[in-house]
């Protein structure tokens, strides 16, 4: 992917123009992962039944989903429902499983015409057969898809993988000499994906939630107020932008004194 692809999609003398024309393309994050919050109080600023949150949420999926593949992005990670949701009203939790299955048979063609592979972490015996046959219809369909790998984490929670990943440790007989951090990262959900570069939170909080807790350990982390309903384009490149500012160092020798352990 390179800026002429990234144009194509933003309209002529936009911010979001002037910001891609801004990023260096060699620099990219290869992984941006982000919790996906605010959809309830953008619904009730609004004075609406918290499920409208959701759904007007799904047109940001959209933008930032096409977005990102148009940017280059290896991966795009995006939480969608933690192993927590799972204590909402039970109305809540099945709108919002409606509005999954919805989503995927709308977009599977913009999938597979963008060259996108879609998958999905957590604990998914968790979910309903309806909706796992949904979701593994899509996920085979996009399988031979070499472009961006567009995740969802559904029924998510970074400690249950930790602990998913240990008992398979277990299982398979990892003697415990052997197991480094190499070994216990090919048990997690994402195996074989680079850790999120770029995290991003919506709707203001300061806090990762339970995502990705492995993962993150040296992500840049970029947060908004903006609820997720009104994120698009603009913000995934002013994320990505803020990122490229940034110096990396993972724990090497910092020039400044005071952050000898960023």
């Amino acid at each position: 992917m390179a800026l002429a692809d990234v144009l194509a999609g933003v309209p002529k003398g936009s911010p979001e123009e002037a910001i891609s024309r801004r990023l260096d393309f060699d620099r990219l994050p290869k992984h941006v992962a982000i919790i996906m919050d605010g959809n309830g109080r953008w619904a009730a600023e609004r004075h609406l039944p918290r499920v409208e949150g959701h759904r007007a949420g799904i047109d940001s999926v959209r933008d930032t989903v096409e977005t990102s593949a148009r940017l280059g992005l290896s991966v795009l990670t995006l939480y969608a429902f933690s192993v927590e949701n799972w204590k909402r009203p039970v109305p809540e939790v099945s709108a919002l499983m409606g509005l999954l299955r919805h989503y995927l048979r709308a977009e599977l063609k913009t999938l597979l015409k963008n060259n996108i592979q879609f998958r999905v972490i957590g604990q998914l015996d968790r979910l309903s057969p309806d909706v796992r046959e949904e979701l593994e219809a899509a996920v085979a369909r996009t399988a031979t898809n070499t472009g961006m790998v567009f995740s969802i984490a559904l029924s998510y929670g970074g400690r249950a993988e930790i602990v998913d990943a240990a008992r398979q440790a277990i299982i398979r007989g990892i003697a415990p000499e052997a197991l480094d951090e190499d070994v216990f990262s090919s048990f997690l959900y994402t195996a074989g994906q680079p850790d999120p570069d770029l995290l991003i939170r919506t709707s203001g909080e300061m806090r990762v939630s339970n995502f990705l807790l492995w993962q993150i350990a040296y992500a840049e982390i970029w947060v908004t107020d903006t609820f997720w309903p009104d994120f698009r384009a603009r913000h995934l490149l002013e994320a990505v932008a803020d990122y490229q500012r940034r110096d990396r160092r993972y724990g090497a020798v910092s020039s400044d004194p005071v952050g000898a352990t960023n």
